[in-house]
């Protein structure tokens, strides 16, 4: 059973004004995200090479322009990492990187530094979608985690329960929002804005069925690592090179 936007806002409030607290949590019906859209299956996959990557911007350029990302909001971001030889750990991603990262001094003796794209991992075990109150976070058939923005009521719950740091608030609709692998364009046969204006191949996306599909192929493969495996979230973004001080 669905709950609407009204009827959640308004068993929100009773629940707070009988208890007299502010905050509480209020049990609804959860909808099934799979139930709800079909019989979901993972057909794709992301990767995303970081020995490739120059941190040049146009990913996130290219994704607020396809998807009319507010300003100072990100759907995908890219992190410039600096690890010293005395082992510290600097991290940093002005605007979302999408502006290219201007020369910084260093702060002391560099070991490595490179460049790590971040968006939304589409997991097959995604705890977004099981924290939603009213079912706005689902799976499609095709195996990718959307935002029914209708339905959702911003308790921004998704948020917090993303291990990932891959959702916002949009700031405008006032709904949670995130990366969709450009969903819109994948039904007609296109591939993400971000991979498509990416100038030295560092993303690549594609299906996991199609045996022509290099994404495919390199995940079976290729020696590929996943963000915070730890979490058993099972991520559909997988990465060439990850370094072990990335988080």
């Amino acid at each position: 059973m669905k709950t609407s936007r009204r009827d959640f806002l308004k068993q929100a409030g009773w629940t707070i004004l009988g208890s007299g607290l502010l905050g509480t949590v209020v049990q609804l019906p959860v909808r099934s995200a799979r139930a709800a859209s079909g019989s979901s299956e993972h057909l794709y996959g992301y990767i995303v090479d970081t020995t490739k990557c120059i941190g040049c911007g146009l990913c996130a350029g290219a994704c607020r322009k396809e998807n009319r990302v507010p300003e100072e909001c990100y759907r995908t971001w890219i992190e410039h990492y600096t690890i010293y030889l005395d082992g510290q750990v600097e991290v940093e991603s002005p605007q979302g990187g999408e502006n290219s990262f201007a020369p910084t001094e260093a702060k002391g003796k560099v070991d490595r530094s490179f460049f790590v794209p971040k968006l939304c991992n589409h997991c097959k075990e995604p705890n977004c979608v099981q924290v939603c109150p009213v079912g706005a976070t689902y799976v499609s058939r095709e195996g990718m985690v959307l935002v029914d923005q209708k339905q959702c009521v911003g308790c921004a719950y998704c948020i917090q329960a993303c291990p990932y740091s891959a959702r916002f608030m949009n700031p405008v609709l006032h709904v949670a929002d995130k990366c969709t692998w450009c969903y819109h364009r994948v039904l007609k046969g296109l591939k993400p804005a971000c991979v498509t204006v990416c100038p030295v191949g560092a993303r690549q996306f594609g299906r996991l069925d199609d045996p022509g599909s290099p994404v495919g192929r390199l995940i079976k493969e290729a020696r590929l690592q996943v963000l915070k495996p730890e979490m058993g979230n099972e991520p559909m973004v997988f990465y060439n090179g990850l370094d072990k001080e990335v988080r």
